[in-house]
């Protein structure tokens, strides 16, 4: 009697170790020895992604992993996208990567007055998206980060940007402060772009905003350097000093020579030097000059700011800029 019973114990440990066997490999540390991304195109088979796991080294067989995906692994399909692949991943938790997993996203940053020459450059620049993309209408960007993945269009991306410029301006402008000179949506932006560019510290931003609308309201001219800039450069850097031929030159920009907003804006403003125009400071300021801290020191008459002015011009003999 004791045969036969030996027999049923050493079968029966045969099939524990059959199947314990398969199991320990499906759900056991995979080969990778550090973390690696795979790309699922559109329309991919499991059959095709496994041989491309097996040649990153992800699986140690294709056939394998088709196989434990087979009986184990259920019957959800791969997704498309790009998805990390984590170091001894095990066949089942590369499975449920593909099948369900976040796939990889990447970042791509518009900062506060970025013109739009300079967005498609970044847009261009991208690691990953694809295809061209035309120079966006400035001011039509709305500065902030934006997620993509691998292989999205350029021209998707930009849509979204545009996209969140245009809902944030209606969504401020529908909360502006009552008696602003700024009539529409388009005013309000063009104005914010100029704030942008001449905001150098945060908290004066609604001062600088409330000055300009001060001049708006008084039909005086703006004379906002960054207007005479804009035309020469498109909104980048000028890289040394306005000539006396730029300031009065007249174009659709040029605030010295023009009453008024220019013809558009003058780069992408982010939302809050909009919110600035929509809501500025009460202040009875009507001019401003820099003041060698990065800031401005303002003035409601020109007798205030002629001093301030001549202090600026000391500082700068002091520091040997004049």
């Amino acid at each position: 009697m004791k045969h036969p019973r030996r027999l049923l114990i050493g079968l029966a440990a045969a099939l524990l170790v059959a199947i314990a066997l398969p199991l320990y490999g499906w759900f056991g540390a995979g080969p990778l020895e550090r973390d690696v991304p795979i790309v699922v195109s559109q329309g991919k088979t499991l059959t095709s992604v496994a041989d491309e796991l097996e040649r990153i080294g992800a699986v140690s067989s294709a056939k394998a992993f088709l196989l434990g995906a087979k009986i184990l692994g259920g019957g959800e399909p791969v997704k498309a996208g790009e998805f990390l692949i984590p170091a001894h991943s095990s066949p089942s938790s590369v499975l449920a990567i593909l099948q369900g997993g976040e796939v990889i996203r990447r970042m791509i940053t518009i900062p506060e007055g970025m013109p739009s020459v300079e967005v498609r450059e970044r847009l261009m620049g991208a690691d990953y998206l694809t295809g061209e993309v035309p120079l966006p209408a400035e001011g039509s960007v709305l500065p902030d980060t934006y997620d993509y993945v691998r292989g999205e269009s350029r021209a998707e991306v930009l849509k979204r940007m545009q996209e969140a410029m245009a809902q944030t301006l209606l969504e401020l402008w529908a909360k502006r402060s009552p008696g602003i000179p700024v009539r529409t949506p388009r005013e309000a932006l063009i104005l914010a772009s100029i704030v942008e560019k001449e905001t150098g510290k945060p908290s004066e931003r609604k001062i600088i905003a409330g000055l300009y609308e001060n001049r708006l309201r008084r039909g005086m001219l703006l004379q906002a350097d960054p207007t005479i800039i804009y035309p020469i450069t498109k909104g980048k850097p000028l890289g040394r000093r306005i000539r006396q031929s730029e300031i009065a030159a007249a174009n659709g920009y040029n605030t010295y020579t023009m009453p008024g907003l220019p013809e558009g804006p003058i780069t992408n403003p982010g939302r809050a030097s909009i919110e600035a125009v929509l809501h500025p400071a009460q202040t009875d300021a009507l001019f401003m000059v820099a003041d060698g801290t990065g800031g401005h020191a303002f003035s409601a008459n020109v007798k205030e700011h002629d001093a301030n002015v001549a202090r600026w011009f000391a500082l700068r003999r002091e520091r040997g800029e004049m």
